[in-house]
């Protein structure tokens, strides 16, 4: 069960202290990650300077990539997490890679394919790693100086803005946003005044349902269920809102008169009624605010919680690490509440 007293008491956050500094020190995180990279910015058009036929973005963080650029890129942006390359994928197209550590073998087999065929590259990862020594001299390196991957995602935009393939993206606007929640987020600001304690509390004892009507809230949403099912054990469902109208039309009624301290109900309890999170970035186009009403007419008919995230400022990016870093603390705060009893596994996001 839900012990919102452990929100506030000093030795009940001791126990997760250092994932707390992790999510507090994201924005320098974002700021080492862009001055390691510099030097290789600076120099970037003089390797990488006509416009490719398309982008690939291989593995997992590709998707960010894919959320910034798609809607702009004036060349096709594919998202790829699959093993490899596309078939189509040659000498005409840009590849890119990101890697905090530089030791993974598919990104190394991914890299290594995009040298046989021609590929140009863009590929971050530590200087003479595995994988900087399998590009074998080609393309461009961009040193990771970070071991978050949303960190090492900002150079790579910065990258591709100067190539001519997408917005600009600053980090010093993402920093700050990072700090500004690290400040009103952090474990001495008490229940009342604290943005992401107030969602754990929201959540606590009902399975968290997550949705963000934007490409980049949308993927913020997903990262944030990732979190709370990586921290708590919880299991946090996000997805588009076609996918999740079915799961709130489905909660059961309830329970008025369940006694939440009776020993019965409390053995092997888990949540089971939902929660819906809806993440809000200031994107107001038509069809995101459609799906956000039926979202919020199928929680009210059901009696299902409703509760809004926003951050409506500052550059598209900042706004979703905002969303982002206010879901890490929370997921956090929850483990904390539940008494020690979640699976308190690693936070993805």
């Amino acid at each position: 069960m839900f012990d919102d007293t452990r929100l506030d008491d000093p030795e009940a956050l001791e126990a997760v202290d250092d994932a707390l500094r992790s999510v507090a020190g994201w924005g320098a995180q974002v700021r080492q990650a862009q001055l390691t990279a510099e030097p290789a910015l600076d120099h970037l058009t003089d390797v990488l300077a006509s416009r490719p036929r398309a982008v690939v973005a291989a593995g997992p963080d590709g998707r960010l990539l894919r959320s910034v650029l798609e809607p702009v890129c004036p060349v096709p942006f594919v998202a790829w997490p699959h093993p490899g390359l596309p078939g189509w994928a040659g000498p005409l197209d840009l590849v890119v890679v990101l890697s905090t550590t530089g030791r993974s073998e598919a990104d190394e087999r991914t890299v290594a394919e995009a040298v046989r065929r021609g590929c140009d590259l863009l590929v971050t990862a530590p200087a003479d790693s595995p994988l900087d020594r399998t590009r074998s001299g080609r393309g461009v390196l961009l040193p990771s100086g970070s071991a978050d991957p949303l960190a090492v995602c900002v150079p790579v935009l910065q990258a591709l803005h100067r190539l001519a393939l997408g917005p600009d993206v600053s980090a010093e606007p993402v920093a700050d946003a990072l700090d500004e929640v690290a400040v009103r987020c952090g474990p001495t600001v008490p229940v009342d005044a604290n943005p992401a304690k107030e969602l754990a509390l929201v959540l606590a004892e009902h399975v968290p349902v997550v949705w963000g009507g934007s490409p980049l809230a949308g993927r913020a949403a997903r990262r944030m269920a990732e979190g709370l099912r990586g921290a708590t054990g919880v299991p946090a469902v996000a997805g588009e809102a076609t996918q999740l109208v079915p799961l709130l039309a489905a909660a059961g009624e309830p329970d008025l008169f369940a006694d939440p301290f009776d020993e019965d109900s409390r053995a092997g309890h888990r949540p089971t009624r939902p929660a819906l999170v809806v993440l809000d970035d200031g994107r107001t186009e038509p069809a995101a605010a459609h799906a956000r009403t039926r979202l919020e007419q199928v929680a009210s008919q059901h009696d299902v919680r409703v509760h809004v995230l926003t951050a409506d400022s500052g550059p598209d990016v900042a706004r979703f690490a905002s969303l982002l870093a206010v879901g890490r603390f929370a997921a956090r705060y929850l483990q904390v509440g539940q008494q020690g009893t979640a699976a308190g596994g690693s936070d993805p996001g």
